[in-house]
């Protein structure tokens, strides 16, 4: 049985669909389950019993971020490796640290967790959301941030479900961890341009120094040493080191991934 928690997060939504609905999903209400069209249990990560899982199961591990994420998931690794769980597959982020900051160093945390708990396991590293980014534009067609000029390889997050998908389908094979990007690597000015393209209004990248945009960050409501936190890691993506592109997707699915251009339409 393959077992799937974040079930109706966006990578989770998208699994579903690539597997046929032939899993069994973890859900907070029964309605979510309804709606989703497969099997279904009521289950919570802080509630590591109530998830279901066999001798022989592989578990799509993921979730959203909250405070107790990180006790949570290690909790449930627990529980897999304690259940004699063929696999884990689990979502973090690609080149992060258990000292990365904010929700960065949290799946840094449960990555080395998973890696030391002897269940087989897989890590997805991606990079940002395709789906992200039109809600990143404010109401005058801004888009702030502190990326300065580096590339950044977003990749739809369907993409990162289908390698999922066949991860969890195919004989089990050595521990990895597989780094996903999209096929390209644009920078936000170029990630503008194709949004103004896509919304037929204009959009553009109001590049920002970290103190600057921690300020910006923080008038919209962010606490101060999250929104300087922020700001800073947002510096980081863009000093180069999500530019370069993979071709894991590829290598994985037989297709390229999917492009900006396509995602947008």
């Amino acid at each position: 049985m393959i077992v799937v928690t974040g079930a109706t997060g966006t990578i989770g939504r998208a699994l579903v669909e690539e597997l046929g609905g032939a899993v069994r999903a973890v859900v907070r209400r029964a309605e979510q389950g309804e709606e989703l069209g497969c099997d279904y249990v009521v289950g919570d990560l802080e509630r590591p019993e109530s998830i279901p899982l066999e001798p022989g199961d592989r578990l799509f591990l993921n979730s959203a971020l909250w405070p107790g994420f990180v006790r949570a998931h290690q909790a449930v690794v627990d529980h897999a490796a304690a259940a004699g769980v063929a696999q884990v597959v689990t979502v973090s982020v690609r080149g992060v640290t258990s000292s990365s900051l904010l929700g960065f160093g949290m799946h840094g945390q449960v990555d080395e967790h998973l890696k030391a708990s002897g269940v087989p396991w897989s890590i997805l590293a991606p990079v940002g959301f395709m789906q992200n980014l039109a809600g990143d534009v404010d109401e005058e067609g801004r888009i702030f941030g502190s990326y300065g000029r580096g590339g950044v390889g977003y990749i739809d997050a369907r993409d990162i479900a289908a390698v999922a998908a066949v991860l969890l389908t195919r004989p089990v094979g050595a521990d990895a961890t597989y780094e996903l990007t999209g096929p390209v690597a644009p920078t936000h000015d170029e990630v503008a341009a194709e949004l103004t393209r896509a919304l037929g209004r204009t959009v553009r990248y109001v590049d920002l120094r970290v103190e600057e945009a921690a300020v910006h960050l923080e008038r919209r409501g962010m606490p101060a040493q999250a929104a300087r936190d922020l700001a800073e890691l947002m510096s980081q993506i863009g000093d180069g080191r999500w530019a370069s592109t993979t071709t894991t997707v590829a290598d994985i699915l037989g297709r390229e991934p999917i492009s900006l251009r396509e995602f947008l339409g």
